[in-house]
């Protein structure tokens, strides 16, 4: 099924293609009564929409909120959580979670965090590769004052980006901050307001796709192994990403478009 085909059939995500800018599809969380809280419905349809555009050739994918809630994502529908025993959270823990398929999908992926990010919200935003965010919005993992602790990968991806002292700061108290402080951490990558939102992300995701897609795939990968490789085997594992893209049809093109002072045109290929 194409992207298109799958998202007709969710109730709780909107895609839109070609949004902001050509070449890039905007996934839209959009469960509005429910402040996009994330229940079992929203996370498998996002896992199919997710998957269908990583087979497409959509070059990024840019992952927000629906409008006029506040809400980037608020969290887990703790509805879901009240009554599971540890049995069945154990279960639920093991299937394939949707903070995975963010992170592994092919695409470069930019959240546009368009309100307040808690909890599972935080750690779907940490998933992508980019954040672009309006700086008023707050952002925070609450789950110490419900017993819990952050549970879809916020434990790991939040210390790689901001050092472990600040991350159990910001674990161990349930604080919430501004996305202007999360800037100053490094949670957050583009900060802008709420009127200029919408231009940050399309200038960002117009830079990303007038790219080969081949050639973003192969930056993602590589720029993804340095978080699980050492120094030694990173630069080693770039330099076969590198030279793999040899082989490719685009690496011909884009030296080619060069040296003939012309866009190229890329295949994919």
């Amino acid at each position: 099924m194409t992207p298109e085909d799958t998202a007709a059939d969710c109730e709780t995500i909107v895609l839109r293609a070609d949004d902001p800018v050509d070449h890039v599809a905007t996934v839209v969380i959009d469960r509005p009564e429910a402040r996009n809280a994330m229940n079992d419905q929203l996370r498998d349809e996002l896992k199919a929409v997710l998957d269908a555009l990583d087979d497409s050739d959509v070059r990024a994918v840019v992952l927000t909120g629906s409008a006029d809630t506040g809400t980037f994502v608020s969290g887990a529908d703790l509805t879901d959580l009240q009554d599971r025993s540890v049995v069945e959270q154990r279960a639920w823990s093991n299937r394939r979670k949707v903070y995975d398929v963010v992170s592994e999908l092919s695409k470069p992926v930019v959240a546009r965090i368009n309100g307040h990010a808690f909890g599972g919200g935080l750690e779907l935003a940490l998933a992508c590769d980019m954040r672009v965010a309006d700086a008023d919005v707050r952002i925070g993992f609450p789950e110490i004052g419900l017993g819990l602790i952050p549970g879809g990968g916020g434990t790991q991806r939040l210390p790689r980006l901001v050092g472990q002292g600040q991350a159990m700061r910001l674990i161990t108290t349930g604080e919430a901050i501004t996305a202007a402080e999360g800037a100053e951490l490094g949670i957050v990558d583009v900060l802008a307001d709420d009127e200029s939102l919408d231009d940050a992300v399309a200038d960002l995701v117009g830079g990303i796709a007038q790219h080969s897609p081949l050639t973003l795939e192969y930056a993602k990968e590589a720029v993804a192994a340095s978080s699980r490789l050492d120094l030694e085997a990173g630069i080693e594992y770039e330099k076969e990403l590198f030279v793999q893209l040899f082989a490719t049809e685009d690496k011909a093109e884009g030296i080619a478009a060069f040296l003939e002072d012309r866009e190229p045109e890329w295949t994919g290929k």
